[in-house]
């Protein structure tokens, strides 16, 4: 039974060499650029200061169904140039899926 268990702490230290070189040669999660590297522009929108106020107003004619904004009977779909106005960010490119 002492063996079983000594094996396994071997087994978790040999998962964790490999684990701490394959992060040294290709780079950890907390590297400068790696969430950029996947995901474009998107870390600026944690930057960007919400108008409490517009965005509650906003929400209240939300449809989740739809994703679109309801006005009584008519749809509103913002383009993506409305949604970097309001957002106040000129940094999203329109050709690139977010």
């Amino acid at each position: 039974m002492e063996n079983e268990f000594l094996d396994k702490v071997e087994d978790n230290a040999v998962v964790q060499t490999w684990s701490e070189a394959t992060q040294r040669e290709k780079g950890d999660s907390l590297a400068e650029g790696y969430v950029s590297e996947f995901y474009g522009d998107l870390p600026y929108l944690l930057d960007i200061k919400v108008d409490k106020h517009l965005f509650r107003a906003l929400a209240q004619f939300w449809n989740p169904a739809y994703s679109c904004f309801t006005f009584r009977r008519g749809d509103l779909v913002p383009t993506v140039e409305e949604y970097m106005a309001l957002l106040r960010c000129s940094k999203i490119q329109a050709d690139k899926v977010y």
